[in-house]
């Protein structure tokens, strides 16, 4: 079973070579800057916010912002590893996000539950929620806190699927719990007693409020900062870090089996920053950006197949799938929507190498819109491709496919210029003086363009005669005098 955490929240409203080298180009542009725009506002890994003595153990500040992702979780369990290795004695993920993904949620909460390090999640800055994916992640961590003005909760399951109304359900009968809500499919209770296992089983292990817990599964219920300490939710409440850390001073936490008491007030703060490896995973992650990379990638490849000997089409063009293909692996996808994109880019390449008159060609882009539309299989917000970028990359398949078509179909009727069907017609010198043998007919010689050639002809020719080329058979052409011509 697969699914997904999202904030609950209503939809929003309603000359050849010169082109070929500026498409490749163009390709290669947009790569780099797709590269550079993940490299771009690239921060110092670490800063330092305050200094202490050396006796003083740091306190190690992650910050998680957006929604939870493959390139979030990858930067938060990194950084928890890193803060142990470097002998903090707390660690700190600063928290605002709407949701995300259950993989990547999942892998962040196991991170902090085999941490020795122990971990608290500050709700920060006033504004902030820790909604859905994140309330899971506040109840795995060792102290929950949270900034005056944030909030937590709705947390119930998204489920992963093209979405689409759902029949109407059968009343519930007098006798069923009132936990369970009227006309539920299996799918959804499994979803949800799964949900509502992982939450209480993560309050049972913090002492935290395990009702309310099962509450924000089921019910999508949320609660202020305030509301979430006096429900035994959240553990405090700091309108900034170093005041957290003040409260924090003396706590006794235990991770990873052993008691560990902190002693946080003016420890020294450092803040780890995405470094350009988790900036880049960020970029190529979207959704979007992945589609269009695996797009480029393809383009790249037919142009440098269709036009051999090019090679930057073909670099950039395998960089850029690889580069897709290793986001959508990370995403959740769904592939029958892939094979309908394989099945419709394979029809726009078998437009270009067959006389189909654009039916093939119409029917591949037909195909891989659609499945542009199933690709991403989850209504978590912000894993989405939108609409407008789907009939963009359609209508930029179009023009690639039917310019392509027509550059074919004009250098197909270009008259034959080189090779060896150029030479019926062309005119040549006899360089040796022949006589008709009938025992072998083709002992002669003659020069055509620049080639000497085995001459064949129905009379004597002379050195020096001027013959038209009438005919070829392998490596004997039949010529006649450009007399008798």
């Amino acid at each position: 079973m697969t699914h997904a955490y999202a904030l609950h929240r209503p939809p929003p409203p309603a000359g050849h070579w010169h082109w070929s080298h500026g498409l490749a180009l163009a390709c290669v542009s947009l790569l780099l800057l797709t590269v550079s725009g993940a490299l771009a506002q690239r921060a110092a890994p670490e800063r330092a916010i305050s200094v202490m003595a050396s006796s003083v153990a740091p306190v190690y500040v992650v910050p998680v912002q957006g929604a939870i992702s493959p390139a979030s979780a990858s930067f938060a369990v990194r950084s928890i590893e890193r803060a142990r290795k470097q002998g903090a004695q707390l660690i700190v993920l600063e928290m605002d996000t709407p949701g995300g993904l259950d993989k990547s949620m999942r892998d962040i909460i196991q991170a902090i539950l085999a941490s020795a390090v122990p971990v608290a999640t500050y709700v920060y800055p006033g504004g902030a929620r820790a909604a859905s994916a994140g309330t899971y992640i506040l109840y795995a961590s060792h102290v929950a806190a949270m900034a005056p003005g944030t909030n937590l909760g709705a947390a119930s399951p998204v489920a992963i699927g093209i979405g689409g109304p759902r029949p109407e359900a059968a009343p519930a009968p007098a006798s069923a719990p009132a936990s369970a809500p009227a006309g539920e499919d299996t799918m959804t209770r499994k979803q949800m007693h799964d949900a509502s296992a992982y939450i209480r089983g993560l309050a049972q292990l913090r002492h935290r409020n395990a009702e309310w817990g099962e509450r924000a599964v089921r019910e999508a219920v949320s609660l202020s900062a305030d509301e979430a300490v006096a429900q035994k939710v959240a553990d405090l409440v700091a309108p900034d870090l170093p005041a957290l850390l003040r409260q924090l001073d003396g706590r006794q936490v235990e991770a990873a089996g052993a008691t560990r008491t902190l002693h946080t007030a003016g420890a020294p703060i450092v803040t780890l920053e995405p470094d350009w490896r988790s900036r880049l995973l960020a970029v190529i992650t979207d959704p979007s950006v992945a589609l269009i990379l695996m797009m480029i990638g393809i383009y790249g490849l037919i142009f440098e197949f269709s036009t051999p000997g090019m090679v930057i089409p073909g670099i950039a063009g395998a960089i850029c799938l690889l580069l897709g293909l290793f986001a959508l692996q990370m995403l959740p996808i769904n592939y029958a929507g892939l094979a309908l994109i394989a099945f419709g880019v394979g029809c726009m390449v078998a437009e270009v190498f067959l006389p189909t008159f654009g039916a093939v060609g119409v029917g591949g882009i037909i195909a891989f819109a659609f499945g542009a539309v199933m690709l991403i299989d989850t209504d978590v917000p912000g894993f989405g491709v939108p609409l407008s970028l789907i009939a963009a990359l359609s209508g930029i398949s179009a023009v690639f496919l039917f310019g392509m078509s027509a550059l074919l179909l004009r250098a197909r009727r270009r008259p034959v210029v080189s090779g060896a069907d150029t030479l019926v017609g062309s005119v040549g010198v006899v360089v040796t003086d022949t006589e008709t043998d009938p025992t072998d007919p083709t002992d002669s010689w003659a020069m055509v363009r620049g080639e000497q050639w085995r001459i064949r002809s129905n009379r004597p020719l002379a050195r020096g005669d001027a013959v038209r080329v009438t005919g070829r058979h392998g490596l004997v052409l039949d010529v006649t005098s450009i007399h008798d011509a």
